[in-house]
């Protein structure tokens, strides 16, 4: 029930910049990359503070909602950057507070209309098409191509190399599961309501639909986990070094079939691992936490995660989700069909002899010096002399 429009109590709001917040960036300091994440989604966020739907932009959802809007058409609607994003419509004879919500007594928030119909429109659309499209190029991709440059090591015969210990596989792996957990669950919370339901039926989908969410929240967090694990793990393999520049300009040879040296990691891998696993985690993470945890007490309220911060949070979210995912399936098809060999390494920790000389040249000679007793030295440019195989 829509309470009287006389029984409405209006806010004295302030805007500044919460001192959790400012604390935080500065604890961060020593951390430029996620500093500098925090940075843009504030400088982001902070463009918006005025950002109040205008009357005659919001799409209301019901003729009450009109009314009030109407009836409200010259009283300026507060930004995300306030202490409360919506119009304070609070009935303590109707409505009891849920919590610890920072936003509890707010019936109507001008907004919330608009970000449905871009959520659930255009984003959604957009979003879909994507997702749509990059397994189809991937295909053509393949069909055009065909995988990688094979040598007598793709199918085995030669001595096996260890390429990676049992912790990178269970910290890879547990990283990959949470992460199809989510992408799949996530799929289903955006489009199931237009892809599943029509065929599916309400109960069946009711019961999919809610162990979708509740999957997407719980194992969220160990998402972010994994990720930390997984960033430290592989972190000093992934450094870019000069040789990698070679391989980017070549396109690592995939189109011609080429040979380029390579080290434990190639470039490809290592833009998908400061790309992907890092910037697009951190992205994933923080969004995702602000959309988990929106009411904590002593956080939400001190933040000031308003419905404006986490409708911006929720479009972020979906963007980064989407472009996380479109990675993954290039991610996937290059350790699987289009490198042979490549998911053996990752299944079972070793790599032939012949496959690691093709496709990591510079990292199997570093090995081969090891191996020999030969003094440690960075591995060869590109185009200088290698060393005999083993």
């Amino acid at each position: 029930m829509m309470p009287s429009l006389h029984s409405r109590q209006r806010l004295r709001l302030h805007r500044s910049y919460p001192l959790p917040l400012l604390h935080l960036l500065h604890a961060l300091q020593p951390m430029p990359m996620l500093s500098t994440l925090l940075i843009l989604l504030a400088l982001v966020f902070s463009s918006f503070a005025q950002a109040a739907v205008p009357h005659e932009s919001a799409t209301p959802a019901y003729a009450e909602e009109q009314t009030i809007l109407q009836s409200e058409k010259d009283v300026p609607e507060p930004g995300f950057g306030s202490a409360k994003s919506g119009r304070n419509h609070f009935d303590r004879h109707f409505i009891v507070p849920p919590g610890f919500m920072p936003e509890q007594d707010v019936i109507l928030q001008r907004g919330g209309n608009t970000w449905r119909n871009l959520r659930n429109g255009p984003i959604a659309s957009i979003a879909g098409t994507i997702l749509l499209v990059v397994p189809l190029l991937i295909f053509g991709f393949y069909r055009a191509v065909g995988p990688a440059s094979q040598s007598r090591g793709d199918g085995g015969g030669g001595g096996q190399i260890q390429r990676f210990t049992s912790w990178d596989r269970i910290v890879h792996w547990a990283t990959a599961i949470t992460f199809i957990i989510l992408a799949v669950s996530g799929l289903i919370v955006m489009f199931g309501k237009k892809i599943l339901l029509p065929w599916m039926g309400h109960s069946v989908f009711y019961w999919i639909a809610l162990l979708s969410k509740y999957l997407h929240n719980f194992v969220g967090p160990l998402f972010i986990v994994c990720s930390v694990l997984m960033f430290f793990t592989f972190l000093s393999r992934n450094v870019f070094r000069r040789w990698d520049w070679q391989w980017i300009k070549r396109g690592g040879g995939l189109i011609k079939h080429e040979h380029i040296p390579a080290g434990f990691f190639n470039a490809g891998e290592k833009v998908w691992f400061w790309g992907g696993v890092t910037l697009l985690g951190l992205l994933m993470s923080i969004t995702g936490l602000m959309l988990n945890f929106p009411y904590f007490k002593n956080i939400g309220a001190n933040i000031g995660l308003t419905r404006y911060l986490l409708q911006m949070a929720d479009y972020l979210h979906i963007i980064g989700a989407t472009l996380y995912i479109a990675a993954a399936m290039g991610h996937i098809y290059i350790g699987t069909w289009g490198t042979p060999g490549a998911y053996h390494a990752m299944r079972y920790g070793t790599v032939d002899e012949e496959w690691a000389h093709s496709h990591h040249e510079l990292w199997y000679n570093e090995l081969r010096d090891r191996h020999a007793g030969a003094p440690s030295h960075d591995p060869l440019p590109p185009g200088a002399p290698t060393h005999p195989r083993i």
